[in-house]
This record gives C-alpha cells, structure tokens and sequence, in this order.
C-alpha cells in the first residue's frame, strides 16, 4: 500500500498518523520472504537505496526462492530504532514500510522516531493499547492460547 492507502486503513480502525507509524515500527523486529519484496528490490527506483536492493537480490532472486528470509531491519532480533533509521536511507525492505519516509505527512515522526528510542518506545506502547482495545472478542468468543501455533 502506499501512504494515503495505509492511513485510511488505520483511520478504518479509529487510529491516527502516529498509531500507523509506531506500530509499523514493530517490523524492527524478524524477517520477511522474498516473495514480499521481491518487486521492491527489483522494480523499484526511486526511494530505495541502489546498493541496498543489490544486496537484498543476493539472496532473493527474480525468480524461485519465495521464502528466503531478509531481515526487516539491521538488528532483527533487537526492539530499537534502526527500521525508522534504515526508512530514513531509504532501505526499508517492504513498500509498505518505506512509504511512511517518502516525502509525505509521516517523514517528521519517521525522523523523530529514528533519533530517539524513548519517544518510539512510549508512544508504540501506547498504539499497542489502542489497537488491542479494536472490537476485542471476549467471553466465549475468543480464545487465549498457550502456544499460538494450535488452535485450542
């Protein structure tokens, strides 16, 4: 999705610009497959780092390999700033993702956000409060699992 996309589809939710930012900023954690990005590193010019794209085409290539792995920021398994960094030089992996850095509303808190970790760190605390209160299922109409991955 580009911005304006991605913005409607949160104001579809009842969150804001900076709800849209600082949960899109969890993606400085893990790792996306190559059929994600495949057209990002490869179709895209403008707004991606060109040495950047040739790196991530090492391993994804144009055709096959759908579920290689690419980290989504530099330090996958740390929960710091880098992806608002990596937005910033124009490597961010997904389009989805470079599209909060690409000259519209969202570059200032983009900015913000990859200078300081706190900032980050508050208000995606609070974005996870506020999306988690979205038309919660409770009583018999949810459920809590222990392990995620089975169906209770």
């Amino acid at each position: 999705m580009d911005l304006p996309a991605l913005i409607d589809n949160f104001k579809k939710q009842g969150l804001d610009e900076e709800d849209l930012v600082a949960l899109s900023g969890g993606h400085t954690l893990g790792f996306a497959q190559c059929s994600t990005f495949r057209n990002r590193i490869y179709d895209e010019t403008n707004n991606i780092d060109s040495t950047f794209a040739s790196q991530r085409q090492a391993n994804c290539p144009r055709s096959g390999g759908d579920s290689n792995l690419a980290s989504l920021d530099p330090t996958s398994a740390l929960f710091d700033s880098k992806y608002f960094s990596n937005l910033v030089s124009k490597k961010g992996l997904l389009h989805s993702d470079q599209a909060l850095f690409s000259g519209g509303e969202t570059d200032e808190l983009v900015k913000t956000y990859s200078t300081n970790l706190r900032t980050f760190s508050k208000d995606f605390a609070e974005s996870m409060i506020k999306m988690g209160n979205i038309k919660p299922l409770t009583g018999n109409e949810g459920q809590i699992r222990v392990d995620c991955r089975k169906v209770n």
